[in-house]
């Protein structure tokens, strides 16, 4: 057996987390840029916490609140722009996937300042200036993994930015999600256990990996029977924001595949939530394995006895009816075919007549 393992960010889980710890903020720097979306950091009450915090420990902070979901490299750029010029030490990302995945682009670039929107991809691996991730959501995991996922609007499409930018800190309390809508909280989650599936079932996966992709399947087994009852309680948004962490912790040494990979088009051209996207297609993606020994393991995690009863609890959650056209479905699977990593990821071969027939069979 072999295996490397690092998982350098330090999590703070629990109710008011932010300012039970704030001297953690003090610790990393004495300037901040708070990196959000417009309005749900401050609508669900984490804005005013991390703002509160700071104030108690005596660092300032900037405000760049313009991420939109699936941030642009423009957007980026800009928020960069702003942290450069206030000469701030450390970001703060706080919200879903988007904001605390554009926080740590933005570190890189203020860090970095010859990097730009032309030459960010450069094959090198760049130092960044530290990140805080504050979690509102429960899917994404950035705010434990190495991962930066940004829209190039010249490639027309999402990609990860190649850094390895784990944040130094994540805050994780769960009254932040409280607000959010049933739909977000359902394609949130979705995002979380695909995450699980996709590191569970990874050339990459280990011991460790494992056991964090297990235990998200037993916290899914609870989730999965709240989010069809709508009975969101204080125990779900504690588990599943715990389930989705797990995953973090998992992708973050294994790396996502298929799904994440052939979800990409369906966000970018067909507006498609993150969630989504991947969980229209991770059934077919299921069925499409020769070797389904860990399939049957984590069913039986889930209490489940066959792929087609995951399907019809998929079915209840999701809106399953997505239009696309053949023709797209080739253009997508083409450009699949070309990312390497994602099928390096996938543990059997896969040929571009794979791909086609798995976005057949989940969208047409």
């Amino acid at each position: 057996m072999e295996f490397k393992y690092s998982m350098p960010t330090k999590i703070y889980f629990g109710k008011d987390s932010i300012l039970i710890n704030k001297e953690v903020f003090s610790s990393i720097g004495s300037k901040s840029l708070i990196v959000t979306g417009r309005n749900s950091a401050k609508k669900n009450g984490s804005y005013d916490d991390v703002v509160r915090a700071l104030s108690e420990v005596g660092v300032k902070h900037v405000l760049f609140d313009q991420v939109e979901e699936n941030p642009s490299l423009e957007t980026i750029e800009k928020g960069g722009n702003i942290g450069k010029t206030n000469n701030v030490d450390f970001i703060i990302g706080i919200g879903g996937g988007s904001p605390m995945d554009a926080a740590k682009a933005m570190a890189i670039f203020i860090k970095n300042p010859e990097i730009n929107i032309d030459n960010i991809f450069c094959g090198k691996q760049l130092e960044s200036i530290p990140v805080v991730a504050v979690a509102t959501t429960s899917g994404t995991g950035s705010e434990v993994t190495q991962y930066s996922i940004v829209t190039s609007n010249k490639e027309k499409t999402k990609k990860n930015l190649g850094q390895s930018i784990f944040p130094v800190a994540a805050f994780l309390d769960s009254k932040y999600t409280f607000n959010l809508s049933y739909d977000i909280t359902v394609n949130t989650a979705i995002d979380a256990f695909t995450h699980l599936v996709e590191g569970y079932l990874n050339s990459n996966s280990t011991y460790i990996s494992d056991l964090y992709g297990e235990r998200g399947f037993e916290l899914f087994k609870y989730c999965f029977e709240k989010l069809i009852s709508k009975n969101l309680d204080d125990e779900f948004r504690d588990k599943v924001m715990l389930s989705s962490t797990l995953g973090g912790m998992q992708i973050s040494q294994t790396g996502t595949s298929l799904p994440h990979g052939m979800g990409y088009p369906l966000t970018y051209f067909k507006g498609l939530p993150h969630g989504l996207a991947n969980g229209v297609l991770t059934i077919e993606y299921l069925k499409s394995f020769k070797n389904k020994t860990k399939i049957e393991k984590m069913l039986n995690i889930l209490k489940l006895n066959s792929l087609e009863e995951l399907q019809e609890i998929f079915k209840k959650l999701l809106n399953m009816n997505i239009q696309v056209t053949e023709e797209e479905i080739i253009e997508y699977s083409k450009a699949l075919v070309s990312n390497k990593a994602k099928l390096k990821n996938h543990p059997e071969e896969v040929s571009l007549d794979d791909i086609v027939e798995i976005y057949s069979k989940s969208l047409l």
